[in-house]
């Protein structure tokens, strides 16, 4: 990770840490540089979530793109995996996606991606930050024709819906969904491809206004669905974040199917049709041990990377691995998309009950969590706690408790300056007093940040 750019782009408060002055600079090195690589203009797409901060720093990059000669395409409001999606399909050299994902209003993020729909390249993000951070912007203005176009581009949107509703290998006539779009990128997208395909739709926080994106709705806050889905009899809910890369299912029963739950019923799926290549899913650190119990059960392997989708989808482009994900709900269908894509786990999951024939809740029952607790503490520096020996010794002193009956995962959120300090335990009750003897010294190094 960068000084700016961590595992998921460019993350601040708006205005505050992350202010259109950076937007426009990151426009116009983007502009200049691809161009420079072509030979000739560039073309970058950009999508945004429905953030009130979004269209301020759309129209910042789109100014610091055609300044430097880029044509620039807009999607508008639009997904994370359609900006990915278009990229491929449309030939262009580029994408930028706005969004802080699943994070409150106020924060937004700039999302690099690559021309191969993939999260842009470390050496390019380097050679962005040095300029970001240059004195002086030796860059040439483009003058006359080469001053870069401004194109509306929204039917890239509407051709990555088509794409999606392609995918689907049956009908969902009589089949009750629950949709929950966070006041987020999908709240114009989620129920038409549902309803295309013959679902009964019910649909909750579908209208933004640029301040209530993630307020207490979508995967972050699944209570709402939860409760939605319990109320109106449904057959099964899904609960998207602001850009709708990550999707979290309610079962018929109300219960949570997060993101190792969905990576166990697919995979699950796939081999029980000789179709999961090298027999491996590719997880995180964080998901649950329980997950790894059920796939010794099936015997299906698994690999542990960083947190992070973008380390899970090196690792599956590296291996050939066809699978992967993190319990937060990001899942990687690979054969289908280049990123995690919310809309696409959900009908993955349709895809599965309608084979089956069976409930969600049937489909998961063979996998049990381990109870777990986490607890993000706002920190002033993660590299402090992290070279704190007080700090290190708590740690290993709760690792050494629990021994071989769970575990303690102690590491630095890649867009927030937080530490998580995560235990899975045999009971709940151990999992908590694990978790707060190691916040506790924490907070007593005077580590904690408070605001």
């Amino acid at each position: 990770m960068g000084k700016y750019f961590g595992t998921d782009g460019f993350r601040g408060e708006a205005n505050v840490n992350l202010d259109v002055n950076h937007a426009f600079k990151i426009g116009r090195f983007i502009g200049w540089y691809y161009s420079k690589l072509k030979g000739e203009k560039c073309r970058v797409v950009i999508g945004k979530d429905t953030r009130r901060s979004s269209y301020m720093f759309e129209y910042s990059l789109v100014a610091g793109l055609t300044a430097s000669g880029a044509d620039a395409y807009m999607l508008h409001v639009t997904t994370t995996p359609s900006v990915a999606y278009v990229i491929q399909t449309e030939e262009f050299d580029c994408g930028i996606m706005v969004s802080a994902s699943h994070n409150p209003y106020c924060d937004n993020g700039i999302k690099l991606i690559n021309c191969h729909g993939e999260k842009m390249d470390e050496e390019t993000i380097l050679k962005i930050e040095e300029y970001l951070d240059s004195d002086k912007d030796d860059l040439p203005l483009a003058t006359g024709e080469n001053i870069g176009c401004i194109v509306d581009f929204f039917p890239g949107r509407n051709r990555y819906i088509g794409y999606l509703i392609s995918l689907a290998m049956r009908s969902y006539k009589n089949v009750r969904v629950g949709l929950d779009c966070a006041n987020g990128s999908s709240w114009n997208i989620a129920k038409s491809i549902f309803e295309a395909l013959g679902a009964k739709t019910y649909v909750i926080n579908a209208s933004p206004d640029g301040t209530n994106i993630n307020t207490n709705c979508g995967s972050t806050h699944i209570e709402g669905l939860q409760k939605f889905v319990k109320e109106n009899n449904l057959d099964v809910g899904f609960a998207f974040d602001g850009d709708a890369d990550r999707c979290i299912a309610v079962d018929e029963n109300g219960e949570v199917v997060n993101g190792d739950g969905i990576m166990y019923l697919y995979a699950a799926y796939l081999k029980e049709r000789g179709q999961l290549v090298n027999n491996t899913v590719v997880t995180t650190v964080m998901s649950n041990f329980g997950l790894y119990k059920a796939f010794d059960e099936l015997g299906i392997n698994y690999v542990k990377t960083k947190v992070g989708d973008k380390y899970v989808y090196e690792n599956m482009v590296e291996n050939g691995h066809i699978i992967g994900g993190e319990e937060s709900g990001h899942i990687i269908f690979s054969k289908y998309a280049t990123t995690g894509d919310g809309l696409l786990t959900a009908m993955k999951v349709m895809e599965v009950m309608l084979a089956k024939k069976q409930t969600l809740s049937s489909l998961v029952k063979n996998f049990v969590k381990y109870p777990q607790k986490l607890v993000n503490v706002r920190v002033a520096s993660k590299q402090a706690v992290n070279e704190d020996a007080d700090v290190q010794a708590a740690i290993k002193k709760e690792a050494e408790k629990l021994g071989e009956n769970g575990r303690i995962l102690v590491r630095e959120s890649g867009t927030e300056p937080l530490i998580r300090v995560m235990a899975e335990a045999k009971s709940e009750e151990e999992c908590t007093e694990c978790v707060m003897n190691i916040v506790n010294v924490i907070k007593a190094k005077g580590h904690e940040e408070i605001k």
